[in-house]
């Protein structure tokens, strides 16, 4: 027990935690967005993928991670466009059109993998780190949560931004009667149509930015299928946090600890079997499942499409 008091156990746990949360938490406040405007983007898997190839490529030849991270949202953009014409233009299943928008990408961003890099995995320099005055001194969490990137700080910020746009703005409001009430959004002069599109794209740019992350920051490198189901625990936070996103920031940081912990057990040399410890994210999601699975409230028009005048 000892050893998991250690502070080499400690700072592997909260730096992995963070690492591994960031994607997941851009994620879930993406699809949060898009789940309250009544679209159920199955497809942010796939959003995250072609955003984690994209700004992996931009950042290794632009040198530069910023841009990487631009070319990520766009990816994410580019696979939410489609999305968007699909399933709220043309009212197709949401979920069917999600899951193949998931496979494509994933087989189209092996391939272009393949195509521009064979067999090598070239990689990306060490992420520059923002260190705040005091903070990041502190031993132990200090460097892992007070010297990160900045845009672990913006993420952090976009939480709040958040929380205040869907409380306290009309574009807040008209995405709730989207995803609740959309025929009196409708009467009352909205266009649910395009509040929905929006929605996707913001889905679609917060999951390639996360993808961007995850392959620029947390990996230094991109591998085929590298999001390992990243998009879909994003869904799930989005669907438990009740329309919260601080919720989906606490959520996202549990499950980051959960995927911190296969590698801070390993640093501490816990005796624990490898299978054992590489389940505890699967069975993080499944308890926090039971647990409050019942409790998610979901918009009444979710994942339904809207016609004009239909009945």
């Amino acid at each position: 027990m000892g050893g998991l008091l250690t502070e080499a156990f400690l700072s592997s746990l909260f730096t992995g935690a963070i690492v591994a949360a960031l994607p997941m938490l851009l994620a879930g406040l993406g699809e949060q967005m898009s789940e309250k405007a009544g679209v159920l983007n199955i497809g942010i898997e796939g959003m995250m993928l072609m955003g984690a190839y994209l700004g992996f490529f931009v950042a290794f030849k632009t040198e530069s991670l910023w841009l990487g991270f631009l070319g990520g949202m766009a990816g994410g953009m580019l696979v939410a466009i489609i999305m968007a014409i699909l399933c709220v233009r043309l009212g197709l299943n949401q979920i069917v059109i999600g899951i193949g928008l998931t496979l494509g990408v994933e087989g189209l961003t092996a391939l272009l993998h393949h195509f521009q890099f064979s067999r090598t995995y070239p990689r990306l320099p060490a992420p520059e780190r923002l260190n705040i005055p005091g903070l990041s001194d502190l031993p132990v969490i200090g460097p892992s949560l007070f010297g990160r990137h900045p845009i672990v700080y913006i993420a952090l910020l976009a939480v709040a931004v958040m929380a205040i746009l869907y409380r306290r703005t009309n574009l807040g409001m008209n995405l709730r009667a989207a995803g609740e009430r959309p025929a009196a959004l409708d009467v009352a002069g909205g266009n649910v149509l395009g509040i929905r599109i929006f929605a996707v794209l913001f889905t679609g740019a917060m999951a390639g930015l996360g993808g961007a992350y995850l392959a620029n920051i947390g990996a230094g490198l991109f591998v085929p299928f590298m999001t390992g189901g990243a998009g879909f625990i994003g869904i799930v936070l989005a669907m438990l946090a009740r329309g919260r996103p601080l919720w989906v920031l606490i959520g996202s940081l549990i499950f980051g600890a959960a995927l911190s912990m296969t590698t801070a057990l390993q640093v501490a040399g816990s005796n624990i079997p490898t299978d054992v410890i590489q389940m505890l994210p699967f069975a993080a999601v499944m308890l926090v499942l039971v647990l409050f699975g019942r409790r998610a409230k979901l918009p009444s028009a979710l994942g339904a499409a809207y016609e004009r005048g239909a009945r």
